[in-house]
């Protein structure tokens, strides 16, 4: 499987069924932390749910059509990170992920995130990314805002997460302000 080293301690590594276990288990360490942003942590209960996840994901990167990828630091999982789906036709992508608990305020998410905008601005040769943050997860918004990432405007109501709605502030970044604004 597809693997790219970000430094001595970070790698990104498509995610296969042999992730499943520790992903599995970063998940349930996490949920507290994770329940209040993502709909599907509170649903995520065994570990045939990551399984099944894991499996749409495999698909999506053999059919081109999207790429999850497990966040490592020193060996052990720490998060994933990966494009929902890629919009060909447009060359364009949405980015979307999430750190474990005991991963976070390690800039590790920023670090990640720099290589995946390579990989679709590089690699993948996209136009435009976009994110989307729940107007609350202001730690969300920060990474976006490291990456370059430009505020765009505001999705009312634009998920439901244990019940309550979210709008989500939605970010873009393009291929030339990437170019502009990354050393190469």
């Amino acid at each position: 499987m597809f693997t790219l080293e970000i430094d001595d301690h970070v790698y990104l590594k498509v995610l296969d069924l042999q992730d499943a276990p520790a992903i599995f288990a970063l998940i349930q360490n996490s949920k507290a932390h994770l329940r209040p942003w993502l709909p599907w942590a509170d649903a995520t209960n065994k570990l045939e749910d990551t399984e099944a996840f894991i499996r749409t994901s495999m698909q999506d990167f053999g059919s081109n059509s999207g790429l999850h990828a497990g966040i490592w630091h020193k060996g052990q999982a720490a998060g994933v990170i990966g494009f929902h789906q890629f919009d060909w036709t447009n060359k364009s992508a949405t980015i979307g992920y999430w750190l474990g608990e005991a991963f976070c305020g390690k800039g590790l998410m920023t670090k990640a995130g720099h290589a995946l905008l390579k990989l679709a601005f590089d690699y993948y040769h996209l136009e435009r990314v976009e994110l989307r943050a729940a107007t609350e997860n202001k730690a969300s918004q920060a990474v976006a805002e490291r990456l370059g990432f430009t505020k765009e405007g505001v999705i009312r109501h634009a998920e439901v997460v244990g019940g309550a709605r979210h709008n989500h502030v939605v970010y873009g970044l393009l291929k030339k302000e990437w170019q502009a604004n990354t050393p190469r």
